[in-house]
């Protein structure tokens, strides 16, 4: 019997909750479920308002992995959803506002996905990012080298970029921006990209041609285009393991030389959260965002 809960008076159920999502640990969808309720705090703030892109593996990283950015068939009629602006003409998207939407989103197993923009203004970013990608046999080690660069380059234009892991094999910088057209916050990115591409020629490059990807990181600047989306904070990854996108200090990147030192699991998050509270808050400090240059 698939067992129901209420949360903030919505009834969901829960189901398969013995379930292994990620055979190499053992981890269960009951676990993933108490990942996401315990972390809640931290995570809604940076989906808020957010239209979410579902990566869905009901049966765990092995199984079906696919992109959803629609509204899932039979979402309730509780959980908030908006009408999306596209190219190919407007979608209707979910916004997980509350702790209820989180649980029954994170019961389709599901990682989260967001633009760099909310729902009020869509095209006008309040976010910059910066998504690190080492190409093999370079690691999160050569993306912090990037990161740090990087993190000079933006604060000479008064800009202060925060980290955190992807939760995959490279490392994201978001800085919170005065409200700007993606158009040119991309542009911005790109430039930068370039920079760095120029400083660091042999660890850094800004074009995403495989064949000039190997043993060094691909500044993707591209994902600040109004239509890409980024794995939002705190989420969990369809990898091998439950491995998260877990912000981290500045003192981290600086003394990472090995990548296990930046791999964090689930279990990992609430004992960050209480050591260091949310690394991303200040991205909500709006009195601070920049003017781009």
């Amino acid at each position: 019997m698939t067992p129901i809960t209420e949360v903030d008076g919505h009834r969901l159920a829960l189901s398969n909750l013995d379930k292994v999502l990620y055979p190499e640990t053992g981890f269960t969808k009951g676990e993933l479920l108490h990942y996401y309720a315990t972390t809640a705090d931290a995570l809604l703030p940076h989906l808020r308002d957010r239209p979410v892109s579902f990566l869905r593996y009901p049966d765990g990283p092995d199984g079906q992995v696919f992109f959803a950015k629609n509204v899932p068939p039979g979402t309730p009629d509780w959980v908030t959803t908006a009408e999306v602006p596209r190219s190919e003409g407007p979608a209707r998207m979910v916004l997980v506002q509350d702790l209820a939407s989180l649980m029954w989103a994170a019961n389709l197993v599901t990682e989260f996905h967001t633009h760099q923009w909310v729902i009020q203004e869509p095209g006008t970013a309040d976010r910059l990012v910066f998504d690190l990608d080492p190409g093999p046999p370079a690691s999160v080690v050569e993306c912090c080298e990037v990161a740090l660069w990087l993190r000079e380059r933006l604060a000479e234009d008064g800009i202060e970029a925060y980290a955190k892991t992807s939760g995959s094999k490279g490392l994201h910088l978001l800085a919170a921006v005065h409200p700007t057209a993606s158009e040119q916050v991309s542009e911005y990115a790109k430039e930068l990209a370039v920079a760095a591409e120029r400083a660091l020629p042999r660890l850094a490059v800004h074009r995403m041609t495989k064949s000039l990807r190997p043993g060094k990181v691909f500044v993707d600047w591209s994902q600040n285009a109004a239509r890409k989306t980024t794995a939002t904070p705190y989420t969990l990854r369809a990898r091998p393991q439950p491995t998260v996108s877990a912000p981290v200090t500045w003192e981290e990147v600086e003394e990472c030389r090995s990548p296990r030192q930046l791999t964090f699991l689930a279990p990992d998050i609430a004992p960050r959260l209480q050591d260091y509270g949310d690394l991303l808050a200040p991205l909500f400090e709006t009195t601070d965002a920049a003017q781009l240059p």
